[in-house]
């Protein structure tokens, strides 16, 4: 699993106590950096790497592949739209992984070919892309 970019971390706690066994987190915020390292530590997260960088350069770098990916950005992020493009253009999912990414309505991904579904929330909105490239 890789978490890319999150504005809160409010989640970090569910993660872990839920025994994710592998998981990948990626910060640029310093602050953020070392809470989610505490967090780790507190709960003895082993399979766990954390990495300190800007979501795009990190992206551009990976080669790794991934199950699962979410990306919460900061609603104002101006490139929002750039994440599910770059996400399938580097293919850092594996078959039928998943990539959701938290925005708020005025983003709409349905047109985009790996686009499967949207949950909204109000202000809110998940959208779910699914690798399915074999």
């Amino acid at each position: 699993n890789l978490e890319q970019i999150r504005h809160t971390q409010k989640h970090n706690k569910e993660q872990f106590s839920r025994g994710i066994k592998d998981l990948n987190k990626k910060k640029k915020n310093a602050t953020m950096y070392e809470f989610i390292k505490k967090t780790a530590q507190e709960f003895n997260i082993e399979n766990f790497k954390l990495i300190r960088s800007d979501v795009f350069k990190f992206i551009q770098n990976c080669n790794n592949r991934f199950d699962f990916i979410f990306a919460g950005p900061p609603y104002a992020l101006t490139n929002i739209d750039d994440l599910p493009r770059l996400v399938f253009e580097k293919k850092l999912l594996d078959n039928k992984g998943w990539f959701v990414l938290e925005h708020t309505p005025r983003n709409d991904y349905k047109q985009f070919p790996f686009f499967r579904s949207e949950r909204n929330y109000g202000t809110t909105v998940f959208s779910i892309f699914v690798e399915n490239r074999d």
